[in-house]
């Protein structure tokens, strides 16, 4: 054994062993329990960064330890491979994006392995890989073949930047989230799958996602966003079609004093082909985006049509206002406004000098001031004709009741959840695989003919965005049903639908079918980790596809992921200075001084260049933007990959924040050099068999107690995934071996103690673990060792400490048997030398006994 620890040559032979023994190869055995560990595979950007390192090395911890329990474990790794990162970068560096996707995922499985993950590399897949885009497409084919998947116009964000459709999440206060441009509404031909068909089952299972976090499961609930109401129809003056609302709220009905649309209804458009000043606002209307959350920070702005709407109860006119808070793609396009109870109604009516009319009260009749403000709360109907004096439940029922009589509407159910728009009109991304044909009109490409190949040999520039679109070879195609001249579709698939499915392809390497029998062997998957700002779209788009999978006959499950977890971000102190222009130019850590005070709060920061003042930003979350990421590169070449292993688990539980310290890392790489050199101190005589002993003295005695303590609450934290306390509890177990001398007793308990240390980090830290598990002769694979067990003979304490008071005054510690009784402790702490002499010659009166812990004598 080496004397000194070299993580690189001793992690580069580790690692060398597990390739060529196959370790972490894995199939399908019925006999073993299996066990499904995934985490959310990585963009293929170039190099990793600690949120990718925190990520991977939580979930190998758990694959390690469910395969020490003796189970079988499957960890594959992949890439998420297409997207407009990868375009972006190809026009800056003219490259193909395909060539600049393979060598980023060729580097990064360089740096994975470096970490020492044991992923099983034969089922690798990326995304942009036609055998696996080809299974997609297929059963996008057979989804509109069930009706499931259409194509019609609709609204959408459009970036003009970056020339793509994005999703409501990538508009940033009005901005595409990478250009920054200010985005477009407008509308083109999506195509979009039926996810709304789904809603239903996509809420209820939720409940039954008992090992996700609290606030995913509330996150995705919220999405989906199911809600009962009643739907109504306004009649329009002198119009034959009327509107079409729906409301949560009506029993607020008889408050209606204005309907707001949306500036692209029908309604509007009409109304605005004689009045310039409305065609103007619609046109406005149109630069801002489609999300909801966009929605409620804008200033709420209206527009009179000139026309009324007919009050469906009482047949009053109510004004109608083209609205920029009112979204064609959300409901009807249309809202019933009721300022005296609803907040931004109130807003709008007071602002163009609409009538505010209160029908709700307080349930205990207090006035209010509803010019003022709005009363939302629930309550007691008032001037509201036929349904006054009851209270909003009852109006519930009761109105929607008196619409259906009339035919104008009844109760109803709705979602907040759209259907899925999956085109984006890029390049670097999966064909969609539909055929336009004059005479046979859309026509799905059959089986025989996919993969619908993406050309990956094209280098394009900033006036070619989509170099398919216009390009005769890839679009010029002949209908598969007549045989005449056809058009192929040209936009893209979203990439939620690559990150979708992946985790069943791993199941189903080389399968001839989008999946086959061994899904089911492996699925679901058993523990997912990833972060939280995936929490709905992904996991949602995962489970919705799951189901579509199960009802296609692929797979008999109904979820995807049986336990997630979401880990923290990684974060680190941030330093800048302001330009005159306002901007700010970040520093990196490593390029500060930092002055702190005596509790480590920093006080003043320095540049090293040029010993000059920066400001102190705080601690954010690391990114390229505030430049204080750190290079796990840097640091695995200069520690070993089981110091950073070991760093990033024990400085926080894993769902939560991680703060970075280079002090922390380096506190980790000692203690891996003091485990080391303990082994290296004692590896001669414990690599040779001992004497067998058992007469340990009472030291000792609480020396394996100690250990085995330890080790049970390790045992446990390694169960809640809290390995920062196995790390924790690890450091204790060999602090206890240090204080060991060289006795035959304390051989024998080093050896056990330095099994157990080693078992316990296995996981954490692979590598060292490996190593000296072999060289102090415990076996050749640690991985297969029996996972370790507390010895419950070893736990029992012959004797309990107890802290013996006088007046509340420590005056002695004693030893009691574990058995003796009250009587008996009480009768040992007084007949204590020292006790005895602070009673002196006063009289005991009463003698308070805590259990395991404390005598107090009170004496006077």
């Amino acid at each position: 054994m080496q004397n000194q620890y070299d993580p690189a040559q001793l992690e580069a032979e580790v690692q060398s062993y597990w390739e060529n023994a196959k370790i972490f190869q894995v199939t399908e055995d019925p006999q073993k329990e299996k066990f499904y560990c995934l985490s959310m595979f990585p963009y293929p950007s170039g190099k990793l960064h600690m949120g990718h390192v925190r990520n991977y090395t939580i979930g190998d911890v758990i694959a390690r330890y469910q395969r020490m329990l003796g189970k079988n474990v499957l960890q594959p790794m992949g890439w998420d491979a297409f997207g407009l990162p990868a375009e972006n970068a190809a026009l800056k560096n003219r490259v193909a994006p395909a060539a600049w996707t393979y060598q980023n995922i060729d580097y990064m499985k360089a740096q994975l392995k470096r970490l020492g993950f044991g992923y099983d590399w034969q089922r690798e897949l990326a995304t942009c890989q036609p055998e696996y885009y080809k299974w997609e497409q297929w059963l996008f084919t057979e989804l509109y073949k069930k009706g499931l998947v259409y194509r019609k116009n609709a609204q959408v964000n459009w970036d003009p930047v970056d020339q793509t459709v994005l999703a409501n999440e990538q508009v940033i206060d009005g901005r595409g989230w990478r250009s920054g441009a200010l985005v477009e509404r407008r509308e083109i031909p999506q195509w979009f799958i039926k996810i709304t068909d789904y809603a239903d089952e996509l809420l209820d299972e939720i409940d039954g996602l008992e090992a996700w976090p609290e606030q995913v499961r509330t996150m995705q609930r919220n999405w989906i966003g199911r809600s009962y109401g009643v739907q109504m129809d306004f009649a329009i003056e002198g119009a034959e079609q009327g509107l079409t609302i729906y409301t949560t709220r009506p029993d607020t009905l008889m408050g209606v004093t204005y309907v707001a649309v949306a500036a692209e209804h029908p309604l509007a458009l009409e109304a605005s082909a004689d009045k310039p000043e409305l065609a103007g606002f619609i046109e406005e209307c149109r630069q801002g985006g489609t999300s909801e959350a966009e929605l409620e920070t804008i200033e709420k702005r209206g527009m009179p049509l000139g026309i009324d709407a007919i009050h469906p109860v009482s047949g009053e006119p109510v004004p109608v206002y083209a609205a920029n808070f009112v979204l064609m793609t959300y409901g009807t396009g249309a809202v019933m406004a009721v300022p005296g109870h609803d907040e931004r109604d109130h807003a709008f009516a007071k602002k163009y000098g609409i009538p505010i009319k209160q029908v709700i009260q307080p349930e205990d009749g207090s006035v209010l001031d509803i010019q003022a403000e709005a009363y939302i709360e629930k309550g007691v109907l008032i001037d509201s004709g036929p349904f006054t004096g009851q209270t909003s439940a009852e109006a519930f029922d009761a109105i929607a009741e008196w619409l259906q009589a009339r035919e104008k509407g009844g109760k109803t159910k709705n979602y907040r959840l759209r259907d899925w728009g999956v085109s984006r009109q890029r390049y670097w991304g999966t064909p969609i695989p539909m055929i336009h044909c004059d005479h046979c009109g859309i026509v799905p490409v059959p089986l025989d003919d996919l993969p619908v190949r993406l050309p990956e040999e094209i280098v394009y520039d900033e006036n070619t965005i989509n170099p398919i679109k216009n390009n005769p070879q890839f679009s010029d195609v002949t209908c598969p049903e007549c045989g005449g001249a056809a058009q192929r579709e040209t936009d893209t698939f979203d990439t939620f639908m690559e990150s979708s499915w992946y985790y069943a392809r791993y199941a189903c390497p080389g399968a001839d079918s989008m999946l086959d029998q061994r899904a089911d062997y492996w699925l679901p998957v058993d523990q997912y980790v990833g972060g939280i700002e995936h929490a709905v779209l992904h996991l949602l788009y995962a489970r919705f596809y799951h189901k579509l999978m199960r009802d296609a006959g692929l797979l008999s499950s109904n979820e995807p992921f049986t336990r997630l977890l979401t880990q923290g971000m990684v974060v680190a102190d941030t330093y800048y200075r302001e330009a005159e222009d306002g901007s700010k130019h970040w520093y990196n850590p490593t390029e500060v001084d930092v002055s702190s005070d005596d509790k480590g709060r920093p006080l003043s920061a320095l540049l090293k260049a040029d010993n000059s003042a920066v400001q102190i930003g705080g601690i954010e979350k690391m990114s390229k933007s505030k430049n204080n990421g750190v290079d796990p590169q840097t640091l695995i070449d200069r520690y070993g990959a089981d110091t950073v292993r070991l760093y990033t688990m024990f400085t926080s539980p894993p769902d939560q924040s991680l703060e970075w310290s280079d002090d922390g890392v380096e506190g980790a790489y000692r203690f891996i050099k003091r485990l080391w050199a303990l082994a290296d101190g004692h590896q001669q005589q414990l690599s040779q068999p001992l004497a067998e002993v058992t007469d340990f003295d009472e030291a000792q005695k609480a020396a394996r107690r100690e250990l085995h303590e330890l080790l049970k609450k390790a045992l446990y934290d390694y169960k809640r995934q809290r390995f920062n306390n196995v790390v924790s509890a690890s450091m204790g177990m060999t602090n206890i071996l240090y204080k060991l001398d060289g006795s035959d007793q304390d051989l024998t308990i080093m050896k056990e103690g330095l099994s157990l240390v080693l078992r316990l980090l296995a996981p954490i830290a692979p590598h060292v673990s490996h190593h000296l598990w072999r060289q102090l002769g415990f076996g050749d694979e640690i991985l297969a060792s029996d996972w370790p067990q507390p010895d419950e003979a070893a736990l029992v304490q012959e004797s309990l400490p107890y802290v013996v008071q006088v007046n509340g005054k420590v005056r002695a510690n004693i030893q009691v048997p574990a058995d003796a009784d009250r009587a008996a402790v009480e009768a040992i702490a007084l007949a204590n030398d020292n006790v005895q002499r602070f009673i002196g010659e006063a009289t005991v009166r009463k003698v308070i006994v805590v259990p395991n812990k404390l005598v107090n004598v009170v004496a006077k």
